[in-house]
């Protein structure tokens, strides 16, 4: 198992169906609460290691999954109120290397991942077929993105960091 990808990378080729969209937003929805299983009883030490090896501190994978989801929510909005909007990029490495990544008790992420996801889903279960086409572009990746297909991508997102601290714990026993 390659440790950067626990889960393996987010692959979907071809329609996306109703169907996979409502297990992606089950996904997204089950989020805060599996992140929140996956530190449970681990100590300040603990929550400092790497998941790997020039990996990230496991609180910073906590502190970057409320980053990165406030990101993509927003980016959401900005295609459903926008045509084709051009979205922000940031630089996710340097946002987990700033002091409240590295040293901010992580329920304050955990917080705002309950919270957050749970205004993200509703609004995910209220858009319709041609909501989900809409799009936005990254100017970093130079790519425009379908409002279903990014959905599936932080379903994946999610779950694949979740995975980073629970293949570290299993592996270290803890």
């Amino acid at each position: 198992m390659d440790s950067r990808y626990p889960i393996g990378t987010f692959e979907h080729t071809g329609e996306i169906t109703a169907a996979q969209r409502e297990q992606w937003i089950q996904d997204i929805a089950e989020l805060p609460e599996r992140a929140r299983e996956a530190v449970k009883g681990l100590s300040e030490e603990q929550l400092s290691l790497p998941y790997r090896e020039g990996g990230w501190m496991l609180k910073q994978v906590i502190h970057h999954l409320a980053d990165s989801h406030m990101n993509s929510m927003i980016r959401f909005k900005l295609a459903l109120t926008e045509d084709t909007p051009t979205i922000r990029p940031y630089d996710e490495e340097r946002w987990a290397e700033l002091n409240d990544s590295r040293d901010l008790d992580i329920e304050f992420s955990l917080q705002i991942l309950d919270a957050l996801h749970r205004r993200w889903v509703a609004l995910l279960q209220t858009l319709s077929d041609e909501d989900y086409a809409k799009q936005f572009y990254h100017p970093g990746s130079q790519e425009t993105t379908r409002l279903d297909y990014n959905l599936g991508v932080y379903s994946w997102h999610g779950r694949h960091h979740v995975a980073h601290i629970t293949s570290l714990r299993k592996r270290l026993g803890i």
